[in-house]
Parts: structure tokens; C-alpha cells; sequence
């Protein structure tokens, strides 16, 4: 991967040659820091203002896209206009746009009771919390004692494991977080494409950039998906060889600084 930065002349042709920009953004990790609890995660003033700036450019669309839930989500960032993206991109609201993943839908009861489940089996272990997301669930242990954490492992891994062998979920293993989510054939990566497909024909752009930016395991999906001249992909962390991701910003203070320097562009 190479910085961002040091490839900024041909990021600004890019910008340039565009007719219309889309940028989508993870949140936790991406737009804010990683913390304890998912609550504490706030946007700062400095972020949401640029992306409100950022929205308001006749010639740029903006979005989130989260592991979140979508009226979480919303609740969170709280700008108008742009797009967002909740569970993993399986539900989309935005100008213009209504979308829920009909096979994620179906599963929302069995979401319910994983969450259920989960909860029982967890109870005694400090630390650990469940977040249930309609379509999907999170574990998140980041609290909990280092001897815990095996513990927290196998109790995720026995409840799922009789729906994991029936192909109704998948779980994934992220950063101090189990993600379960029902087993469709959609990603952050659909969901991006989706909604450049869906600006694209809106506008009748004839050449639209979009710009993702991620820094954990499902952003991968979206990576995957962004190639140049017509896409960027941008890691948030320090340089990850193993990423899809062509680009790299160190922090969420360089993320800011990026916003700041595309407002100047576009």
C-alpha cells in the first residue's frame, strides 16, 4: 500500500476527472476512535462538520457504512443528506434510497434468539457486551480480562456453531468483536456498489469516483470492489500487507485531514 498522501497529485486528477464523487466511510475505527464501549464512540465536532460540508458540494455524495444497526447509526452521525448503511451494508436508507436484504430479513428472529442465547451463556463474564442488531449481533469483549477471552471464544463458537453447520450464519472474528450475521450473498462491497450504481443513474454522471475508507475485516469486502481510475481504497492504520486496500491513512486524525483537504477539491 502506499500513503495517501504521497499519492495525492494523482488523487486530485482523479477528483478532477470525475463528473460526481461518492465517498463512504466505516464509522468505529474510520470516522472515530476505538473504545471500551460501542456507546462511547462519538463523532466529534470536527469530523461531522466536514462531512456536513462535504454533503452540501453539488458535486460529491457522502455516506456511512457500519457493523452498526441503521437507526443506530443514524442516531450517531445525524447529518442529513447522505447515505447510510447499517449491519454491514444489508439495510440502506439515503436521498432518494429505501433498501433491506430480504434474506437477512428472514433471519431476524434466529438474530434474536442467537442474542438470547448468548446473553445466558455470557452472563458471568465482566465485560463482555452484546449488541442485538435486528440482522446481525456483535460480541464485543474488549473489556474483558485477558483469561476471559477464551472463554467468551467458546461460548461464541458452541451456541453458533448447529447454524454455522446449517448455513444460516457466518461469524467473524474482529478487532475485540464476534460478528454474526445471516449467510447472504451480501457485503460491504455489494452495498457500496449498490449505491454508486443507484447515484450514478439518479445523476446520469457519466464518470463516478468512489472513495472508501476502513480499517477492519468486512471493510475488506469493499476494498475488493474499488479499482482506479473509478475507485480508492483507503486503509485506516498503519501500513497492512495483507489488506485489498491500495491506500493507507495512519489514524483518525489523518482521515479528518483528508476530509478537510477534499472539501478544498471538490
Amino acid at each position: 500500500m502506499e500513503h495517501l498522501f504521497k499519492a495525492w497529485p494523482g488523487f486530485i486528477k482523479s477528483v478532477k476527472a470525475a463528473s460526481h464523487v461518492l465517498i463512504l466511510a466505516d464509522y468505529d475505527g474510520t470516522l472515530t476512535q476505538i473504545v471500551g464501549r460501542p456507546e462511547d464512540a462519538v463523532l466529534s465536532a470536527g469530523v461531522r462538520q466536514k462531512l456536513q460540508a462535504l454533503a452540501g458540494k453539488s458535486g460529491i455524495s457522502a455516506g456511512v457504512i457500519s457493523g452498526r444497526s441503521l437507526k443506530e447509526l443514524k442516531s450517531l452521525v445525524a447529518i442529513e443528506g447522505i447515505y447510510y448503511s447499517g449491519n454491514h451494508g444489508m439495510e440502506i436508507e439515503g436521498p432518494g434510497l429505501k433498501y433491506v436484504n430480504s434474506q437477512a430479513e428472514a433471519a431476524r428472529i434466529t438474530m434474536q434468539e442467537m442474542a438470547a442465547q448468548l446473553a445466558e451463556a455470557l452472563e458471568n463474564i465482566d465485560g463482555v457486551i452484546i449488541q442485538e442488531k435486528g440482522l446481525s449481533v456483535s460480541v464485543h469483549y474488549r473489556l474483558v480480562k485477558p483469561e476471559k477471552e477464551d472463554d467468551v471464544t467458546g461460548a461464541v463458537k458452541r451456541i453458533t456453531a448447529p447454524h454455522v453447520d446449517k448455513g444460516e450464519i457466518s461469524v467473524y472474528p474482529m478487532k475485540k468483536v464476534w460478528e454474526i450475521r445471516p449467510q447472504v450473498d451480501w457485503n460491504k462491497g455489494k452495498a457500496v456498489e449498490f449505491i454508486g450504481r443507484e447515484i450514478k443513474a439518479k445523476l446520469k454522471a457519466s464518470r463516478l469516483l468512489t472513495i472508501y475508507l476502513g480499517d477492519d475485516t468486512t471493510d475488506e469486502d469493499a476494498f475488493k470492489v474499488l479499482h482506479r481510475p473509478d475507485g480508492w481504497s483507503i486503509f485506516v492504520g498503519s501500513e497492512k500487507a495483507s489488506s485489498s486496500a491500495a491506500y493507507y491513512l495512519n489514524s483518525v486524525v489523518e482521515v479528518e485531514e483528508f476530509l478537510d483537504r477534499l472539501i478544498k477539491l471538490k
